[in-house]
């Protein structure tokens, strides 16, 4: 009992913090760029914090960096916990413009999070200067678990975690062309037409989820002489003039340069859903990205669909300026 109380009294508060970002980070050099100290400050934190408790948090690999024990697995979750009580006794005794405030990292698929988030939180932040967002417009999977995001929009939803998921909206695809390509090209009369024209598509084996997959599915005659795991990469190449591409209407249906071709015959409908930790989504600034951004898609669902609609933004109300 007196070497627990010891271990206790011992122990450094703060050192949790490192050992946070260590365990998701797994590089002490990448938690030190995040925390804003040094390695040797990361490296002597973590001992610190091991000698306090008499244990082996991390086993170092040259190949793997930090990898937790199983002590350090238990750990976690526990200062996990502590972390997000912490966030939320602050916010319960300070004022509401304390609470409004902060950081929030929001990962998101490429051509939404470029196309259409990208823009709404230009006017989020704008309505709310004492909030910084990053937005992560990352063509592959965001690890909730390891803190790389605190909200994440996805093509599927999340099938097991301590998540709070809302399906956010959904949205059309459509096959696109340049008017050079089409006047260079074979008349399209009929989806049969396709299989005599190149396309542009994803990297099958690189794709980040089968939702992605759709030209294989819906023309299993067509081929792609250009592939790449940007969506992107793929508009860009069909502005060329030389291929086809089925494009996210969001990203495609405004920009006068692109034609949906056969529009009512090649159409794809998506989904996306939304997602956070059940611990982070009860901070205001959370609840309060989180709302606005459900208000905006559902705002903005003409737009999402492939309708003619312009792009629309939330007015901010005067007491948020």
């Amino acid at each position: 009992m007196q070497k627990n109380i010891t271990s206790l009294n011992a122990l450094n508060w703060d050192d949790l913090k490192f050992f946070l970002e260590v365990a998701r980070t797994r590089k002490a050099s990448n938690a030190a760029k995040r925390l804003g100290v040094d390695y040797t400050t990361v490296s002597r934190r973590i001992s610190s914090l091991e000698t306090a408790l008499g244990t082996l948090l991390f086993e170092k690999s040259r190949t793997n960096g930090f990898v937790l024990t199983a002590e350090g697995q238990r750990l976690l979750s526990y200062a996990e916990t502590i972390e997000s009580t912490l966030h939320m006794a602050c916010e319960q005794v300070s004022g509401s413009g304390v609470a409004l405030s902060g950081h929030i990292r929001m990962g998101c698929t490429e051509g939404f999070g470029s196309f259409f988030i990208t823009p709404q939180l230009s006017h989020f932040v704008d309505a709310y200067p004492a909030i910084s967002v990053d937005i992560l417009p990352l063509p592959h999977f965001i690890s909730l678990s390891k803190r790389e995001a605190d909200i994440v929009i996805a093509l599927e939803r999340p099938e097991h975690g301590p998540y709070v998921c809302c399906k956010l909206t959904d949205y059309t695809l459509r096959l696109y062309a340049t008017q050079d390509y089409l006047d260079s090209h074979g008349p399209i009369r009929q989806p049969s037409d396709l299989n005599s024209h190149p396309f542009v598509s994803y990297v099958d084996d690189l794709a980040f989820s089968s939702e992605l997959l759709y030209l294989a599915n819906l023309l299993p005659g067509a081929s792609a002489n250009l592939r790449s795991t940007s969506v992107i990469a793929q508009y860009v190449a069909a502005l060329q003039g030389r291929s086809l591409a089925i494009l996210p209407c969001f990203l495609a249906a405004q920009d006068p340069r692109m034609i949906a071709v056969l529009p009512e015959e090649v159409e794809i409908t998506r989904q996306f859903w939304m997602y956070c930790r059940e611990d982070l989504r009860k901070l205001k600034r959370i609840t309060l990205l989180w709302d606005y951004i459900r208000e905006v898609t559902e705002m903005n669902h003409a737009f999402l669909m492939g309708e003619p609609a312009p792009l629309r933004f939330r007015q901010p109300l005067a007491a948020e300026r």
